[in-house]
């Protein structure tokens, strides 16, 4: 993203000025709304002073340790590391694109209707991989598998057949994540 890129680069927010020429628009009212709108997605702040300030989303979150999944015990607070999520989720950012899930064929994988799926294009699909696929001339995400030597898509529903592709199979990459909002 320009956005971030830009404050990587000069470790400062650009100006308006600035943000026209960063997103190819010619007008500040343009750049207004995409500002509005990049506050109500959390990519940007205000401080106190209305000044615009890096948001969570793009700009780093604090990591503030670790938290036990399993028996409870003692947590301490403190700032382990400040990370971004591409940082953590993603390898190859030109390569990688989000998709929404919708449909229930991969709920016992841990993917649900309205889930995000990260993917990879470019990344060799192996025995296990989810991957997104256009297979007779339909997309779908399903688990990639290897049997008796063919190549087939497995659901992760029982109420789903097995795909067995008929005339083409295209692998438009591997899922690298999924992301889940709760609230």
């Amino acid at each position: 993203m320009q956005l971030a890129d830009f404050f990587d680069t000069n470790k400062r927010l650009p100006t308006y000025s600035e943000m026209t020429s960063l997103f190819s628009l010619k007008s500040k009212n343009s750049i207004f709304f995409i500002v509005k709108k990049f506050i109500e997605d959390g990519f940007l702040a205000k401080d106190g002073f209305g000044h615009l300030i890096p948001g969570n989303i793009i700009f780093g979150t604090k990591i503030l340790g670790t938290v036990e999944a399993g028996f409870p015990s003692p947590a301490e607070e403190e700032l382990a590391d400040t990370i971004t999520l591409d940082d953590y989720l993603i390898n190859k950012k030109e390569a990688t694109f989000i998709l929404k899930v919708s449909g229930d064929s991969m709920i016992e994988a841990g993917i649900k209707p309205g889930d995000l799926v990260l993917i990879e294009k470019g990344k060799q699909a192996r025995h296990g991989d989810i991957v997104i696929a256009e297979v007779d001339n339909e997309w779908t995400i399903k688990t990639f598998e290897i049997h008796q030597g063919k190549i087939v898509l497995v659901p992760a529903n029982p109420k789903y057949q097995i795909i067995r592709p008929e005339e083409s199979l295209n692998i438009a990459g591997v899922v690298v994540a999924v992301i889940r909002k709760y609230h």
